[in-house]
This record gives C-alpha cells, sequence and structure tokens, in this order.
C-alpha cells in the first residue's frame, strides 16, 4: 500500500479546465446551430433572467450530459490511472515535536510522524526505545510533556474523551479483570463507550466466535491460558469497533496458531479501512503487516520506510553467512571491497547491495566451510540500526 498516493499533475489539471472551457463553447455552438432564431429573439430580450433560463441553464445541462455519457471519467480519459485519481490520503494522526520526560528522562524526544488512514505503521525499536510511550500518549493515557499530536483533527490534549471513542487498544500488559468471566469482561468494557446492552452482546458473541472463545465465554480470567488472554484482549479492543486500532506487542507468548490468527485478524481490519498502530519485536510479524515502519531507539525514530525498501537500503538482496576463518575473512574482503563484514559469534555475515547470485557464483569459485546463502531480512536491518547490545 502507498501511504500517500500521488495527487494528479499540474498540467492533468489544466487539460481539465481546458476541456470544460471547449465543451461549454461547444455546445453553444450546438444551441446557435439549431436554434439560430430563437438564440437571436433572446439576444434581443431585454431581461437578463430570461436569457439565463433559457440559453445559459440548457447549455450547462448539456454540457453536463456530455461529460457524463461520453467521458465518464475525465482522469480515465486522460490516462493518468487510478493512482492518481485519488486524493492525497488522510493523515490520521500527526505528531509534531513530540517529547516526554519522566523526571530527567526522556522517553520519547522531539519526534514527528504521521499515520494515514487504512495502513499498518509498524514502531519497531529495543526496549526503552519510546514505543508504548508514544502509543499511550496518542491514546490519550500519558500527558505531553512538549510538541502536538494530533488524532482525526482532535488535540489529545484537549479532547482526551473524543479521541478515546475512536480507538481500539489491546496493550502488552494483561489488564482484564480477574473478578470477571470472559464475557462479563467485554460486556463491562462496552459500557465505557455507552453501546447499548444488545448491540455489546451480539458484538462479543461475534468477536468470541472469531477468536474461538466461545466455549470460555463463563470462565474466569485466571482460568485462561496465556494465548486465551491475549486473544480476548484484542477481542475486547474490538468491541466499540474502532476507525484506530493500537497493537501493543499483540503476539508475545502465543504458540504459531494464535499468532497468525492475530495477523489474519490485522489484514481484515485494514481490508475494513482501520488504521492500525503496531509495536512488536517480531521483524517476521512486521514485515507481514506493516505497510510501513518507524524504528526508533533512545526515543527518537531514527529511520522510516516500507519494510522491503528499508532491507534493501540497509541489508541488500543477499546474507552470505560462513564460518569464521582468517583466511576466509581476508578473501572476502578482497572479494567483496564495499560488503559490509560482520563478525557474530563464529559466524562471518557479509552484506551487499549486489544483485542475486553474486554469492552463488563465489562459492562456486571459492568452497568454503559452513557456508549459507539467504535473503536479507528486517532483523538484518533492525540490528544494524540499533546495535546489538541488549537493551533493559
Amino acid at each position: 500500500m502507498n501511504p500517500r498516493p500521488p495527487a494528479p499533475k499540474a498540467d492533468a489539471l489544466i487539460l481539465t479546465r481546458l476541456r470544460a472551457l471547449v465543451e461549454s463553447i461547444a455546445c453553444c455552438a450546438l444551441i446557435i446551430f439549431l436554434c439560430p432564431n430563437e438564440v437571436l429573439e433572446l439576444c434581443r430580450c431585454p431581461r437578463p433572467l430570461v436569457l439565463v433560463v433559457f440559453y445559459v441553464f440548457p447549455t450547462g445541462l448539456l454540457a453536463g450530459l456530455w461529460r457524463t455519457i461520453f467521458l465518464r471519467n475525465d482522469t480515465v480519459c486522460m490516462g493518468l490511472g487510478a493512482e492518481n485519481r485519488m486524493t492525497l490520503s488522510e493523515v490520521l494522526i500527526e505528531a509534531q515535536n513530540l517529547t516526554k520526560k519522566f523526571d530527567d528522562l526522556v522517553a520519547v524526544d522531539d519526534i514527528n510522524f504521521q499515520v494515514f488512514k487504512g495502513e499498518c505503521c509498524g514502531f519497531l525499536g529495543p526496549n526503552g526505545a519510546g514505543k508504548t510511550t508514544t502509543i499511550k500518549m496518542t491514546h490519550c493515557v500519558l500527558p505531553l510533556t512538549t510538541g502536538k499530536l494530533n488524532v482525526a483533527n482532535l488535540n489529545v490534549s484537549d479532547n482526551p474523551r473524543e479521541i478515546k471513542k475512536l480507538i481500539g487498544v489491546a496493550s502488552q500488559e494483561n489488564n482484564l479483570d480477574p473478578d470477571f468471566t470472559v464475557m462479563h469482561n467485554l460486556l463491562v468494557y462496552a459500557r465505557y463507550f455507552d453501546i447499548p446492552k444488545a448491540d455489546a452482546l451480539k458484538r462479543a458473541e461475534e468477536l468470541l466466535k472469531f477468536f474461538q472463545l466461545e466455549e470460555k465465554r463463563d470462565v474466569i480470567i485466571d482460568q485462561l491460558s496465556t494465548g486465551m488472554k491475549r486473544r480476548l484482549i484484542l477481542a475486547r479492543a474490538l468491541i466499540n469497533e474502532p476507525q484506530i486500532l493500537l497493537l501493543d506487542e499483540p503476539t508475545t507468548g502465543l504458540d504459531p496458531q494464535a499468532r497468525h490468527l492475530i495477523w489474519d485478524t490485522v489484514h481484515s481490519l485494514k481490508k475494513q479501512g482501520v488504521t492500525i498502530i503496531l509495536t512488536t519485536h517480531y521483524m517476521d510479524e512486521a514485515a507481514e503487516l506493516c505497510d510501513r515502519i518507524l524504528i526508533m531507539d533512545y526515543g527518537k525514530i531514527i529511520e522510516e520506510g516500507k519494510p522491503a525498501d528499508l532491507v534493501r537500503k540497509h541489508a541488500g538482496e543477499e546474507v552470505l553467512e560462513v564460518d569464521y576463518d582468517e583466511k576466509v575473512m581476508k578473501t572476502l574482503q578482497e572479494k567483496f571491497p564495499d560488503a559490509r563484514l560482520e563478525v557474530v559469534g563464529e559466524k562471518i555475515r557479509v552484506f551487499t547491495d549486489q544483485p542475486h547470485g553474486v554469492f552463488t557464483s563465489f562459492l562456486e569459485n571459492f568452497p568454503t566451510k559452513g557456508a549459507s546463502i539467504r535473503n536479507a531480512n528486517l532483523e538484518d536491518v533492525f540490528l544494524k540500526l540499533t546495535g546489538r547490545r541488549l537493551r533493559e
């Protein structure tokens, strides 16, 4: 998905206006040709209103019919294509110089970003990078220190109640009510949005069915597995049918089946036009779900773009991994002088922006112990930009 489809070119707009003018002139000429005597009489008429009613209005009507019948879609006729018929995508969330401090700790440091309507935007970063803090400010849970943050053209500082009605949140913490059953958790949460009881019950039944929790509807929370709790948190986030969904590490601790169920949910919501902000430590998940990614570190946004573009930019096409050996290292440096070489444990990793196949040719001429070739991925990008040191 391209979050910002290009606007029609200025030349195309000028052509559209010129053609509209030509069409109007052509309609005028047609009326004069068909009814010369009547037009002459109208021109002699001292009352301008008569001229408007019997001449200008029919001319405009004929021009409209001409456009509808013969030129059903101006942009298509001009060959601009579907992508240019779209207007600029709507900015649904926008941050300007957004900063959050906790005493002397700067958790979010003067960041700027936009999230567009209908996209899934991923926030990636090590622990403590500022991802969750940014999400909490977006949901009006944490106040801003400085800067500006708008959600659906509403300022988070001035309109928290209105913004919360638009948003569904699946937090990384288990904040379900342990005293309630599965169904009761959903119904109580629905009350915060003033959802009628009958509607809330219907939505809750549908969500429990979708997340395969029907058999647990009357079970208390402490009797659920970790995966079931995560699925219920996501179901609860959808009870108000939100325009914006905030997913803070939604698949942590889930088995592969449950993870893919969450992925299917995200894909389905995107098709319905729901805007999603996702934080995750699973790079394959970000590559699968996100249209665009923002990478944060130490409270700053250090890179952003589409997943595939970031991989090509920072990691290239392929990665060669071989067992570490000083002679092999020297050979690699000679054969790939522009490549980036990393030593990770007992392995040498070689990153290059050269096309697929370059490593295969190398190994045919220089058989190397423990060699393997794989596609570059988002994890390579993440580790390059944020480093390998553990964060607390």
